[in-house]
């Protein structure tokens, strides 16, 4: 299968695939300080919790290249300023704040300028590899979930494009297919912004992986038919209990799957369980602009003036959720216990 990678640093330069513009398009957009990356995460050019993790990985180091201060304690406080703007370009995935404090940490145990723009790039490019590695062993941990000769039901895009290369809930999907598991592979479209039917199924054709793409309401319909045998999404933060925040329908997906008896599985790094939240509530949604559901491809769709909301993810109460895969193992109920073992594990 050809290998999809949204993201690549080459001779200082960030390049990214413009998610905005497929499937029509497949055009690569360049940042080339740390303001262009935080741009390209707020418009979605870049998007997916651990894909804007390593693109915040590879800002925070823009950033530091930027600054041209000897005092190894003013330049730590303007890098703090910039990891600040960084993290405030999409409030919902932790993976974000998780790689900023982590390149921010290893900024403050160097001891001069130059050693620790040199220690940043190499902890960039070390998320980023690290990234592929644990989608790849996520895929092998949750491949026996898929069920052979069955069917699965995935949303909005968890696939390479989300992630440094291979994906969460795609890479469970893709690897289990790679075994040898034949399946049907429905999608749903995720409105308003599409992702489902703009890049997860450019995914899936790119793949070899035969798919089908499901309008977002048509998803109970299935399930009541008995044509769903197991859905799987990824996820944008995790709290402590399992409550999971995703892009938004994905909480209708997980009680209609309670309710007509099919399992609902959750693949998503380490990196996006956030202990320090003790259950979903606390997590915030982003909302985002009212024009993405007024308008599409900037021709208005709704009357001139009419309100709509759009927030950007939901949260699933951990009592819906079956299991959660990462690239530790497989959690399951009770997940204040079993995230924790897993958080433990990597630590």
């Amino acid at each position: 299968m050809s290998e999809i990678r949204p993201i690549e640093w080459t001779n200082g330069t960030l390049k990214l695939l413009d998610q905005t513009r497929l499937p029509s398009e497949e055009v690569i957009v360049e940042a080339h300080g740390y303001l262009e990356a935080v741009n390209a995460i707020k418009t979605m050019q870049v998007r997916g919790a651990p894909a804007i993790g390593v693109t915040a990985a590879y800002a925070v180091a823009m950033a530091a290249k930027e600054l041209n201060i000897p005092d190894r304690d003013t330049f730590l406080q303007r890098l703090e300023e910039a990891g600040v703007a960084i993290k405030a370009a999409r409030p919902t995935a932790v993976n974000l704040m998780w790689a900023v404090d982590r390149m921010m940490g290893f900024a403050k145990s160097e001891a001069d300028t130059n050693s620790i723009k040199e220690r940043l790039l190499a902890e960039a490019i070390s998320i980023e590899q690290e990234d592929e590695a644990i989608n790849r062993r996520m895929g092998s941990n949750g491949k026996d979930l898929i069920p052979d000769g069955g069917s699965v039901l995935t949303h909005c895009n968890a696939g390479a494009l989300a992630t440094a290369a291979y994906g969460t809930a795609v890479g469970v999907i893709r690897a289990s297919w790679e075994d040898g598991r034949r399946f049907k592979v429905f999608n749903t479209e995720t409105r308003p912004f599409l992702q489902g039917a703009r890049l997860t199924a450019w995914e899936f054709k790119k793949l070899g992986i035969p798919s089908t793409l499901v309008v977002d309401s048509a998803a109970g319909m299935l399930m009541r038919r008995g044509e769903i045998g197991c859905v799987i999404t990824g996820a944008d933060r995790i709290a402590a209990n399992g409550d999971t925040a995703n892009k938004i329908g994905t909480y209708t997906l997980a009680v209609l799957a309670k309710e007509n008896g099919i399992p609902f599985y959750v693949a998503a790094p380490i990196s996006t369980v956030d202990m320090n939240l003790t259950n979903g509530d606390e997590i915030e949604i982003e909302e985002r602009s009212s024009n993405e559901v007024t308008e599409f491809h900037g021709i208005q769709i709704a009357p001139e003036g009419v309100a709509a909301l759009n927030p950007g993810f939901d949260v699933t109460p951990a009592k819906y959720v079956n299991a959660i895969i990462t690239e530790s193992g497989v959690a399951r109920p009770p997940f204040i216990e079993s995230l924790d073992l897993a958080v433990k594990s990597v630590s």
